[in-house]
């Protein structure tokens, strides 16, 4: 299987650099469903209407995506963001609270960020969220799209929305699949969790009230976060993401996105309490992964009670959903899944002024938070 998909890789790439990023996908396709391809018909040129910017309403070709996981040139073509030329709309900004663009320096690294700043009060910030956005996407337009700035406002949280270097990948992915980017004390991993840490400092949040979540790859690098640094991370959102450890390189990349176990997860990739959006329509990353991730942070606990319950539709969430709780015994949260009916690779209850949203589904950015603050309000010595 292996040898089927280096060999379409092969042929993918270059219908890639031949602006066929269609027929890419068909080759790919073809190999991950283990039909060789035999033929590589020349297609129309892509087409550039970015109307329609939301995830949800366009599948992505998966050409668009072995560019990014390899650093070839930017692709623009139908439901994707241009890299260039035009800026992510700013997001909304409370009264009196601050929204700045700031430059992280490590010995890991360096990223631009923007840093949200709740209005003044007068007990200090009740928590520190990083947010990871997902490939194509910038530091604002995941603000935008999330709206996580709102959120933070009410519950006085500190937000830190991370940005990638499109020299480190060229359509802004999170480079969740490297084995340099998996491990503690070096990578990506390293360097985001330094971000968080000494941003926390300067505002004094409480070591335990550190989080992230992300889109996507984004939510793939929160869920590798949880693995490698739990004493600076006390939860983590995955929000379409896979499992920390899930691929080692490319080809087990594609699998993994598939859903057909490319991945060899570590038996010891276990994570810290973790909440879970998928969505059932999901084409880009198969919704199997999110049993992955809920596996990984049941992984070592004592014996889990689980509890399913039916979210109901509202007027303006007009999509179901099941949520499952997994608790420890003593009530403590480990794990929190939910299974969006319907949605495909999309932010849940997002602005649609921001890309590869879903307006409509349950708010993910308000129910991250809860969860967040559930597990910081538990006594877990």
């Amino acid at each position: 299987m292996n040898e089927l998909i280096a060999a379409a890789m092969g042929r993918a790439l270059e219908q890639t650099r031949a602006g066929n990023p269609v027929e890419a996908t068909r080759v790919l396709q073809d190999a991950l469903n283990g039909v060789s391809s035999t033929s590589l018909e020349p297609l129309p040129a892509p087409s550039t209407n970015f109307g329609n910017r939301a995830m949800g309403k366009t599948r992505r070709p998966l050409g668009q995506v072995i560019d990014s996981l390899v650093n070839g040139n930017p692709l623009r073509t139908q439901g994707m963001m241009p890299l260039s030329g035009k800026r992510s709309k700013l997001p909304q900004v409370p009264e009196g609270a601050q929204y700045s663009t700031r430059r992280h320096e490590s010995a890991f690294g360096s990223r631009d960020y923007k840093l949200f700043v709740p209005s003044s009060r007068s007990e200090p910030a009740q928590g520190l969220v990083l947010m990871l956005h997902g490939c194509t996407q910038d530091a604002d337009d995941f603000a935008t799209g999330t709206q996580m700035n709102v959120h933070a406002e009410k519950h006085n949280l500190i937000v830190v929305y991370a940005e990638q270097n499109r020299q480190e990948n060229s359509l802004g992915c999170w480079n969740w699949f490297r084995p340099e980017d998996q491990s503690r004390g070096r990578g990506e991993p390293a360097l985001l969790a330094d971000l968080a840490t000494q941003v926390a400092g300067e505002h004094a949040v409480a070591t335990d009230r550190v989080f992230a979540a992300g889109l996507s790859a984004g939510a793939a690098m929160a869920a590798i976060l949880g693995s490698t640094h739990p004493e600076v991370f006390a939860a983590v959102g995955v929000h379409s993401g896979l499992a920390a450890g899930s691929a080692s390189d490319v080809v087990s990349a594609f699998a993994a996105m598939r859903g057909q176990g490319g991945g060899r997860r570590a038996s010891n990739a276990s994570s810290v309490p973790t909440i879970v959006f998928h969505g059932t329509a999901d084409t880009t990353v198969s919704p199997n992964n999110a049993g992955e991730v809920i596996d990984a942070a049941l992984s070592g606990s004592a014996t889990i009670l689980s509890e399913d319950k039916t979210v109901s539709a509202s007027a303006s969430n007009t999509v179901s959903a099941t949520r499952t709780l997994h608790r420890q015994t003593d009530g403590r949260m480990v794990a929190e899944n939910w299974t969006l009916d319907g949605i495909a690779h999309a932010w849940s209850g997002g602005s649609p002024e921001g890309t590869y949203t879903h307006p409509n589904g349950p708010d993910a950015s308000a129910e991250m938070i809860r969860f967040f603050l559930e597990v910081a309000s538990e006594d877990r010595t």
